[in-house]
């Protein structure tokens, strides 16, 4: 763990972001009100994305943290560490966004432990403070902090499901994949591929998002189709970047990829 510095979170440049509805007026209305923000949505669906829009558009350090298995409290919160012969305590990025008026985007959040969930409740309500336990102190957050967390509903199992205790403390904002229009224009956009083959592509996510259920557990993603469009921008055959970048990525189900690499084939 490292020492953190404001200005290394800092967004300089616009990041490239298509509204989809009204998801900016809305956090920028919570964020002026020091609430809390939950994103709801599917893998891959601009989530990421608009959170850095959202920084850079408040000029305010994001300091975003993947959750996983072993995400514990002490990883968000700090810890003791040896360092010279000395021991010394290290702010973990919770604690270094409370303390500097950032941004915190926990992303995956049900992925975390559960004792993380203890330690973001504190912020995300009234109180807007961050008890550390190993230092016995409680520190109050910088009225410009704001806490972010994601999650993927299609994804969760019981065990895995956000809490009530929890998502009723955050303002949630639901996203979804971009309409067909406005998908093919931020295909185009991220990958430099023409209009015409973006639409194509489109329309074949379309059809492996009718999968869903039907043997896949997504579909094709805005980000895997960007991934495409990139390598055929680069040169690859169509139907060989679709393989690559979106039918191997959906599933490992031999029967499946057929079915997807179909799709892929009837349309380029």
């Amino acid at each position: 763990m490292r020492t953190f510095r404001l200005d290394e979170y800092r967004i300089e440049d616009e990041p490239y972001y298509e509204a989809t509805g009204d998801e900016i007026t809305l956090f920028e209305a919570a964020y002026n009100n020091q609430l809390p923000i939950l994103l709801k949505g599917p893998t891959g669906c601009g989530k990421t994305r608009f959170m850095e829009y959202m920084a850079w558009r408040l000029q305010r350090p994001l300091i975003t943290v993947s959750c996983h298995d072993d995400l514990t409290a002490s990883d968000l919160v700090g810890r003791y560490l040896i360092k010279g012969g000395e021991t010394v305590w290290i702010d973990g990025p919770l604690t270094q966004a409370v303390k500097a008026g950032g941004i915190c985007y926990l992303d995956e959040i049900v992925e975390a432990r559960k004792d993380t969930m203890v330690v973001i409740h504190p912020l995300a309500d009234d109180r807007r403070v961050l008890p550390i336990e190993k230092l016995g102190t409680l520190i109050e957050a910088d009225p410009e902090f704001a806490i972010a967390i994601s999650y993927n509903p299609g994804y969760q199992s019981v065990l895995k499901d956000l809490k009530q205790s929890t998502r009723q403390r955050f303002v949630a904002l639901e996203f979804g994949y971009p309409k067909p229009e406005l998908e093919i224009t931020i295909v185009a956009r991220e990958s430099g591929l023409d209009r015409a083959l973006a639409t194509q592509l489109v329309k074949f996510a379309g059809m492996t998002r009718n999968l869903k259920g039907s043997g896949l557990e997504e579909g094709a993603s805005t980000r895997l189709l960007v991934h495409a469009a990139k390598l055929m921008a680069a040169g690859v055959p169509p139907v060989s970047a679709c393989q690559s970048a979106v039918a191997q990525a959906l599933t490992d189900d031999p029967e499946m990829l057929a079915s997807v690499n179909e799709l892929s084939s009837s349309l380029f």
